[in-house]
């Protein structure tokens, strides 16, 4: 018997590859079919089964790409409609894989087709469950992202889920591993463990939604208070996850296309493309093509993506660092950008070679902010982060907010900006510098050291 989790820390998500006795099933895949049909072709086994625990809201699954080009079986559980063929799963169904037997769990409650994959070893004990983001390691899935109006609401979700918890998975015994589908850093949870797995009886006694004693009132109301509005993007990959969606192949044929930059710069005219540069925030603030976005691919990238450019058929072209160019299209296709239409060839040094404006931030380190001294400060954190400490006259403007309240902020006052990290306030400046925003300074490094040797608010 083979498991494997492969985690993507970008998505904080985990995907799983099952085999025995050459035939291999995966779990919640991503959107490159790649990786498993090179992992299987290693070891010599067959993929049979593409099991998906519900219709994933935060990345594009790889489950359509990777069943064509396999021959293997989509499974969905009881409820789940598509408009491409899949099996549906009856609840407690069984599937043979090698010597090995899955039995699909129906456990709805973070949406309705949500089930969770019970793993009986060769000698029928049950071994693992493959739990979506029914139960994560600390924590269990949001049930806000399924409500129907005039039908199910959050609190309704929130009571199937109990049910399911209690009825289906809280009865299996207590050395039965736990492989989630997310850990920390997913907005499908809210105290998600940095640990990818456990023990089955460690979450029981460690998990504050599997407490014995905890009534079903007590769980509705722990799971629900204090959920952030859901990422924006979330609603159009649950679409696709369902509708189906490009081949992936075309979408790296179309984005991974190198641009000179009077190409560049002509299809940026053109198609009026958003310019995204993903590389360092160190980097970015030296010089950059004017009104051009950063991500960085190296924090957070896919789902600030999501959270900032509502439009998922924006066409967008790609500012990165050298050999960097494929992955960034990778990534972007896994929450379902698939309009990137080309990447700057020789990157900004290109661009400056061909005469190309260059635009800059101000930027400087966290030990040389002095925040009594500054005109305004806006604070992109969490709400949450905020409310632990901030400085007393920063402003509160999370990240996800910022687009939305751009028309309350001033162009003609200077703002320093912060975040944790200078991840975030980067994102922000480069933001609100292709608004119209000339006087900013960007904080970047460890912010928590400002917090320390200022007075603060908690």
């Amino acid at each position: 018997m083979t498991i494997e989790q492969i985690y993507t820390g970008c998505l904080a998500q985990g995907a799983y590859y099952i085999a025995s006795k050459g035939e291999a099933a995966i779990v919640d895949p991503l959107r490159s079919p790649a990786p498993y049909i090179q992992k299987a072709k290693e070891a010599g086994d067959t993929i049979k089964y593409i099991f998906e625990t519900h219709f994933h809201a935060d990345f594009v699954s790889g489950h359509l790409d990777l069943a064509k080009e396999t021959g293997a079986q989509i499974v969905y559980g009881p409820g789940a409609k598509t408009e491409y063929d899949k099996y549906e799963a009856a609840d407690g169904e069984e599937f043979q894989l090698g010597d090995l037997t899955i039995r699909a769990l129906h456990t709805p409650g973070h949406t309705l087709e949500s089930t969770t994959y019970l793993l009986l070893d060769e000698d029928g004990r049950p071994h693992a469950i493959f739990s979506g983001d029914t139960l994560f390691i600390g924590d269990v899935g949001r049930p806000d992202l399924a409500q129907k109006k005039g039908a199910l609401t959050t609190e309704d979700l929130a009571g199937l889920l109990y049910d399911s918890l209690r009825r289906k998975i809280m009865v299996l015994p207590d050395d039965v591993i736990v492989y989630p589908a997310h850990g920390a850093g997913s907005a499908c949870g809210k105290k998600m463990s940095r640990e990818t797995t456990d023990t089955l009886g460690n979450q029981k006694a460690t998990n504050y939604a599997l407490r014995e004693d905890m009534t079903r009132e007590e769980f509705v109301r722990e799971v629900t208070e204090g959920l952030a509005a859901p990422p924006a993007y979330f609603s159009e990959n649950v679409r696709l996850n369902k509708a189906g969606y490009a081949a992936f192949n075309e979408v790296m044929d179309r984005g991974a296309v190198a641009l000179k930059p009077k190409q560049f710069e002509e299809v940026a005219n053109h198609e009026m493309a958003l310019v995204l540069d993903v590389r360092s925030k160190e980097e970015f603030v030296k010089g950059f093509i004017p009104n051009s976005i950063f991500v960085g691919l190296d924090g957070s990238f896919a789902p600030w993506v999501g959270e900032l450019v509502p439009d998922l058929q924006q066409p967008i072209l790609l500012v990165t660092d050298p050999g960097r160019e494929a992955e960034t299209v990778e990534r972007l296709s896994r929450v379902g950008y698939d309009n990137a239409l080309g990447y700057l060839d020789g990157g900004i040094a290109a661009w400056k070679a061909y005469g190309g404006e260059i635009d800059t931030i101000e930027t400087i380190a966290a030990a040389d902010f002095q925040p009594g001294a500054a005109e305004a400060i806006l604070d992109v954190r969490k709400e949450s982060e905020y409310a632990a400490g901030h400085l007393r006259d920063a402003r509160n403007l999370p990240l996800s907010r910022l687009t939305a309240a751009t028309n309350s902020l001033d162009t003609k006052q200077q703002y320093h900006l912060h975040c944790g990290s200078g991840y975030r306030s980067t994102i922000a400046s480069s933001i609100l510098k292709a608004r119209g925003f000339d006087r900013l300074v960007n904080v970047q490094d460890k912010v928590v050291d400002i917090l320390a040797r200022e007075s603060v608010d908690a």
